[in-house]
Order: structure tokens, then sequence, then C-alpha cells
């Protein structure tokens, strides 16, 4: 063996001699080992969690109409009062490829695809950090950490491509390759990225940080390569926005649906010091200090463009708190670099002796992947009305089921085409005053008289505190019956028959 080894960044060093520390061998493999197992615990923890999120629901019943169209839909299928209008393509490849995966695996197979999409972007990263030098334990805790502040946003949802398809292009960042692969890597990535999820101007944002950096670097030291690379995948993820079936009028449906968004209160479009956002924010900020302090301590670890990514993504994070998993993300290079040191090659070899075997990652990451759809099934958050749904199911009912918006995409779910649905999660689906007659609704200033005029529902579908006029006016009504109420306050209401409302 030489006696050379890589820092962090990538710089060779000489091997110096032993030292007081390489007699701490067995303390240091023990914890090898378990850095080595921590990438199975992040998918151990995520395969445990509930199935939460409501959108993943309609999105996945889209993607088996787009499977069996042979592409993206332009015609809206599900929304009563808008049926046939022009329907936006976003995240289309992901619906489909997620319906896909559960047409073979059913919601077991799904949760762990899911799972390794959204951890792959973690790992990623992670790999392309060892490789560039940094220690082991280095990289489990740039894992850990971030993993920490973003674990809550988990769920079978598209944007786990998101997660996969951006720590893909931070590795490739932090592998530094040259031009040439570079672009014929990130480019398609970047094309695939927007038509999986529409967050590739997040990439669009790394690139140009890269670019701008290595530019100001080139001006002051002309022998320093021109970013060339960086500038070209940047014009490319720049134009990868358009690259999908909606081309120009993404800009007009992502700035609807975020005005939507936060005219309806959905907290993961809010700042993380609303009431709502409070639980959220803890985590985030502790591991924000965290990383912080491992900055700071070694200052002269610092690559200027992860620091100016992570500090822009969580100023981003901070105004809206779905930006944190690209923040978690970006932090993972950040902290390897800070954490990782340089060690002697006596130390490594030592070390080496008694480390984790190799491939014990992946044999344990391949276990838990196994395993745990067997011993934990698929299990669901009680906030979404499945029970409820499926006995409705039983009653052979047709026409628009009027629920709440939450319950929207698990109606379209089970039961399109027979049914069609008010009000789903798509706020970009409904207009502002759509969205201010749903508000009256709930409020109370718009009487179930109007309600009935203008869907002509089959069924009401509810949840009584969050909709207590509505379900109040159903309860009093003649003309209504309510045939099921779950343990979480959801009722349906069918029309009673003609003999049975005297």
């Amino acid at each position: 063996m030489s006696g050379r080894i890589e820092t962090s960044e990538g710089r060779p060093v000489a091997a110096a001699a032993p030292t007081a520390e390489a007699g701490t061998t067995a303390q240091v493999s023990w914890a090898h080992w378990a850095a080595a197992l921590v990438p199975a615990a992040m998918l151990a923890v995520l395969l445990l969690r509930r199935v939460w999120d409501v959108d993943i629901f309609w999105q996945l019943k889209l993607g088996e109409i787009i499977l069996a169209h042979g592409g993206p839909i332009s015609r809206e299928p599900f929304a009563a009062l808008h049926l046939g209008e022009p329907l936006p393509a976003i995240g289309w490849l992901a619906q489909a490829s997620m319906a896909f995966v559960r047409a073979i695996g059913g919601w077991d197979g799904l949760r762990i695809y899911d799972s390794l999409c959204w951890l792959g972007g973690f790992w990623a990263v992670a790999a392309a950090c060892r490789l560039r030098g940094a220690s082991r334990l280095a990289v489990a805790a740039a894992l850990v950490l971030p993993f920490i502040a973003a674990v809550e946003t988990a769920s079978i949802r598209p944007q786990s491509y998101a997660s996969l398809c951006f720590g893909l292009l931070l590795a490739l960042q932090r592998l530094e390759l040259r031009p040439l692969p570079a672009i014929a890597l990130g480019v398609p990535l970047l094309l695939l990225w927007q038509n999986l999820h529409p967050s590739v101007s997040v990439g669009a944002l790394a690139l140009g940080i890269q670019t701008v950096l290595g530019l100001l670097a080139w001006l002051r030291d002309r022998s320093r390569p021109l970013p060339i690379g960086p500038a070209i995948l940047s014009l490319a993820a720049i134009g990868a926005v358009f690259a999908t079936p909606d081309g120009v009028s993404i800009l007009a449906i992502s700035a609807k649906n975020a005005e939507m968004s936060l005219a309806i209160g959905a907290s993961e479009w809010r700042p993380l010091w609303i009431e709502g956002n409070r639980t959220n924010a803890v985590p985030v900020l502790a591991v924000a200090i965290v990383a912080l302090y491992l900055v700071l301590r070694q200052q002269e670890r610092r690559e200027p463009r992860e620091l100016l990514l992570a500090l822009a993504l969580f100023i981003l994070t901070a105004t809206a708190y779905r930006f944190v998993l690209f923040w978690a993300l970006a932090l993972v290079p950040v902290i390897a670099r800070a954490m990782t040191r340089a060690v002697t090659g006596s130390e490594e070899r030592a070390n080496t002796q008694r480390a984790a075997p190799r491939g014990l990652a992946a044999a344990a990451v391949l276990f838990v992947a196994a395993i745990t759809p067997i011993a934990a099934p698929t299990r669901f958050a009680p906030t979404l009305p499945l029970g409820a749904i499926a006995y409705l199911k039983t009653l052979d009912v047709h026409g628009t089921i009027y629920a709440d918006f939450p319950y929207g995409g698990p109606v379209i779910d089970a039961g399109w085409p027979a049914w069609h649905v008010a009000y789903d999660g798509r706020y970009y689906r409904y207009a502002r005053e759509e969205w201010q007659y749903n508000g009256g609704i709930e409020n109370g200033y718009v009487p179930l008289v109007d309600v009935i005029a203008k869907w002509h529902p089959a069924a009401f579908l509810i949840q009584e505190e969050h909709n207590a006029p509505l379900a109040g006016e159903l309860a009093r009504s003649r003309r209504w019956q309510r045939v099921y109420r779950g343990p979480d306050g959801v009722v349906v209401y069918v029309p009673r028959r003609p003999s049975q409302r005297r």
C-alpha cells in the first residue's frame, strides 16, 4: 500500500506515524458497524410510518388512467363541475410509475419503492461524500441529522422522486466530474426530474450557485478552470422547467397552486413560526444549530457553494416548510465535510482490520425491505376516512360525492368513474371563488339547499366538527339520512327513500 489517503476535499496527504488513537481500534470498529447500519435504520423508520398524504390517492388513480391511455391525460376526469376541462400534467410520470408499482406490489410494494426513492437522495450524496474522502462516521452523522429534520414530511407521494433527483444532482456536484460526463449525466436527470416532480428549479438554484462561485474563483485566479459544466447544466435546468407537456404554462399553474395553497392555509406552504408548524420547527431548528456548530468548529473545512446552498434553502424552509426536504439533502455534504478529519494511513489500516464487513449496509437494507412489510403491513393514518368510504362503496352509490376537500383523493381512488367529487386537494384545480365558496359552506354562510342545487350530490362524506354547519343541517333534514359515523366523527349521508321522509 502507498502511504497516501485523501481528505474530504479530495487532496492527497502524506501518511503520518501511528498515534495514540490507533489503540482504540476496537471502539472505532464498533462505531463503524453502527454507521453501516444507519441506512437500514432510516428505511425501517420510514416503513413503520403510516401513510398520511391525502393526495397520493387521486394521483394513483390518475396514474392508472395515464397507463391505460398510454400518456398524459389532457382533460379533467374527477371534479364534477370541471369535467372535460384542460388538465395540467404536473408530475404525470410519477403518477404513472407509482400506479404501476402499486398494481404489481400493492400498497406494501409501493411503500418500499417510495421509501427507497425518498432515501435514495440522501444515500446518493452520502456515497459521493464517502468517495471523495469523508470518513464513515462523518457520513453516518451527515445522514442521521438531516433525516431527523425532514422525516416528518415522508409519506408515499411524488416528492420522494424530488428527493432522489436532487440527491443525485448533489452527488454529481460532490464528485466534481469533468464537464462532458457531468453534462451527459446531468441533462437527462434534470429532464426526468421535472416530469416526476415540478421542483427542478431547486436544482437550477444549486447549479446557479456553483456556476457563479466558480466564475468568481476563475476571475480571481485565471489558472482555475471555468465552470463550463455547471453553467451548461444551469441552462439545462432552466430549460427543463418547461420540458413537460404543460410547457410555459407551468409557470401560471405553479403560481396558482402557490396562491391557492396560501389562501386555503396549507401549513407546508407557510413559515415555520405559524402555530401549525411549531412542532415541525423544533427538529429543523435543532439540526440547524448543530450543523452551524459543526461548521464553525471546523472552519478550514468549508466549501462556499455547499454552505451558500444550504443557507438559501434554510431561508426558503423558514418561509415555507415544504422546502425542508431539499434543505436536509443540502446539509449532507456540509455535515460530512465538517465532521471529517484527515486520518493517518496506519490508523486507516488498523481500523479496517475490525471494521464492518463490506456489503453490510446493503445487506441490512435488503433485510429491512424484505421483513418489514411482513412484520408491519401498510398502515394508514386515522385521519383518512377509509372506513367511511368502504361502507359507502357497499351502497352502490353513483354520482357526485360531496366530501371535505382533503377526503377528495381517497374518494376518487375508491370510486372513480362511478364517483366524482366536489373538491379535492388539487389547489390549482379550483378557482379562488370556488375555495371561498367552500369556506362559506364550512362556516355556515352557504346553506344545504344551495350545495344540493350546485352539485346534486349522491352522498355526503364529511367530518362533523370540521363541517359542523353542513352536518347539522343534514342531521335535521328529512331528505337525508345518516348511514355511517366513524370514531373520528366522519359521517356519511345518503338520500332518504320517499317512504322514509315522513
